[in-house]
């Protein structure tokens, strides 16, 4: 097999890995994220070993081309030889130079053609590898499809689809329990429900978050939005509680400046009233 036989079958290999590639997703089900980088990294080593037999014939040729070049120069200073062998050389050094250029070309064309499949395979591996993403202060591998998930859910939401967004939330948390972006989904399931006046269940959501994840920086607006739930259902006594303990819990935040505006709206605690009344008899009859 020649040279150039050798780097035809080469490409070959390139194309019908990239055609392989092109099927994802079913690729994936083909050969694991191992056997794919396993496979690119044999490609790389197949093409710099091609590319390295490009460069050593075109060192060959550069030095045979010196070669000749030397012969004729010496022709020049006196060599005599017949006119029939100079014009001869003359043509070999016109061939080589021109196979030489081509040589070179052709390298540089297909060193191109490997840089833009490698971008290629990248881009694709991309969207199989888990990426690292940082979520509220949480950092955290991501696969593409639970990246893809959670911001199909969160693009529902912000559309104000909120059923639709309820639904997406659900699957999303029933699939990625785990997720660095399990607390942020599980306050918009919340605040979802909410939105379509399932007050009980946006309460269940976002007590749901505060007992999972308590140290989530989305817990004081996880209690506004409890608190407010707790005073459409009419459970004031609830609702008082979940103020309250914004204010005492995260008193700098702006959930906290709403939270008092809520409990000023309540008026006093009913329990607080009673005791009043309770204490009122009793300083009387000491009079």
């Amino acid at each position: 097999m020649n040279f150039f036989s050798r780097s035809v079958r080469a490409s070959g290999l390139v194309l019908g890995l990239l055609a392989l590639a092109a099927t994802a997703p079913a690729a994936a089900s083909l050969f694991g994220d191992d056997e794919a980088r396993k496979a690119i990294l044999e490609l790389r080593d197949k093409l710099a070993e091609s590319d390295k037999q490009h460069a050593a014939r075109l060192d060959e040729i550069t030095k045979r081309l010196e070669q000749l070049e030397a012969r004729v120069e010496a022709l020049q200073h006196g060599v005599s030889e017949s006119a029939n062998r100079f014009d001869t050389i003359e043509a070999d050094i016109a061939k080589l130079r021109g196979v030489s250029e081509q040589l070179a070309n052709d390298l540089a064309t297909k060193q191109k053609h490997d840089r833009e499949l490698f971008s290629d395979f990248d881009q694709r591996l991309r969207k199989v590898e888990p990426q690292s993403v940082t979520v509220d202060g949480r950092t955290a591998p991501v696969d593409h499809d639970e990246q893809a998930a959670y911001d199909s859910a969160l693009a529902l939401f912000r559309g104000s689809d909120y059923r639709s967004a309820i639904n997406s939330l659900r699957a999303f948390l029933a699939r990625y329990p785990q997720s660095v972006y399990a607390p942020a989904a599980q306050f918009w399931l919340g605040s979802s429900l909410y939105a379509v006046k399932d007050f009980a269940g946006a309460v269940a959501a976002q007590q749901a978050l505060l007992e999972r994840f308590p140290d989530s920086p989305r817990a004081a607006e996880a209690l506004l939005n409890l608190g407010a739930s707790q005073l459409e259902l009419n459970d004031r006594k609830s609702a008082r509680q979940s103020f309250s303990r914004i204010v005492s819990d995260y008193p700098d935040s702006e959930a906290a400046r709403l939270a008092r505006e809520r409990l000023a709206s309540l008026g006093p605690d009913e329990k607080g009233a009673e005791r009043k009344k309770a204490k009122a008899p009793e300083a009387k009859a000491e009079h």
